[in-house]
């Protein structure tokens, strides 16, 4: 029987080739591998999600988040605030501050945004504010914009990771995808995204608020009374849901 001490240094190809004389190749192979699996694991090894940021184009929305640093200068964030960032349903969260008094929020929503866009602001609009949370709300526009579930999960984690490697301290949500009347066709891949989201929050320890079936009524369907006229953005009663879901997460 092979002593392993007999096995001197790293197990490297080097000695592995030098004992195929004493075992057979097979036997060799058994006793290497978990070992080398071992050592994939306590590295963390993982592979990162296919993502759209090497091609996607956030031009249209620079005259956007300038006026949103203009304004920055003369009327800056509050210290350890809370930031909301993502797509028009946070843009037109006009009620934001009101919804969550007393808490320091601050509203960073911008046009019909995707998540490669707030990966490509985050600096600008999140990351300098040091905020004490970040809550986010994007990935719908995505999809509608043809992007593949797990394409635009590969978005979601680049900006949660970006954002947690730049501010370690801070506490992350995301808003799952709502459901909407005029996009109801893509409701499946709303859904697969929605599971591919909320497994990862779970595994990295962020937070993630499913208003996905709150917004829906007992036939299954989205409440029609909830929404404008568009069929896509919400109303005051949509919001009102969207807050006591949020609530419970902000710190």
């Amino acid at each position: 029987m092979l002593e392993m001490a007999s096995v001197k240094g790293p197990l490297t190809p080097g000695p592995v080739r030098s004992l195929r004389g004493a075992l057979p190749l097979a036997m060799v192979s058994k006793l290497f591998a978990p070992l080398a699996l071992l050592g994939l694991l306590s590295t963390g090894c993982q592979t990162i999600p296919p993502n759209s940021l090497a091609t996607h184009n956030s031009a249209k929305w620079e005259k956007e988040i300038s006026a949103l640093e203009a304004r920055d200068k003369t009327n800056p964030p509050p210290k350890n605030c809370i930031v909301f960032l993502g797509s028009s349903s946070i843009r037109m969260w006009s009620g934001l501050p009101a919804a969550f008094p007393g808490l320091p929020v601050v509203n960073r929503g911008f046009g019909g945004s995707q998540l490669a866009d707030s990966v490509n602001f985050a600096d600008r609009i999140v990351i300098r504010y040091q905020p004490r949370q970040v809550v986010i709300y994007a990935g719908g526009n995505d999809i509608n914009a043809g992007k593949s579930p797990e394409v635009v999960y590969g978005d979601f984690v680049a900006l949660v990771t970006h954002i947690h490697e730049k501010l370690p301290n801070a506490r992350i949500a995301f808003i799952s995808s709502a459901p909407n009347p005029s996009r109801w066709a893509q409701v499946e891949k709303v859904k697969h995204l929605n599971e591919l989201a909320e497994a990862y929050c779970r595994q990295h320890g962020f937070d993630f608020i499913n208003v996905f079936p709150l917004m829906l009524g007992p036939d299954g369907l989205p409440k029609p009374d909830i929404f404008l006229p568009d069929r896509l953005h919400m109303n005051a009663k949509g919001y009102a849901i969207w807050q006591a879901a949020v609530r419970p997460y902000l710190r």
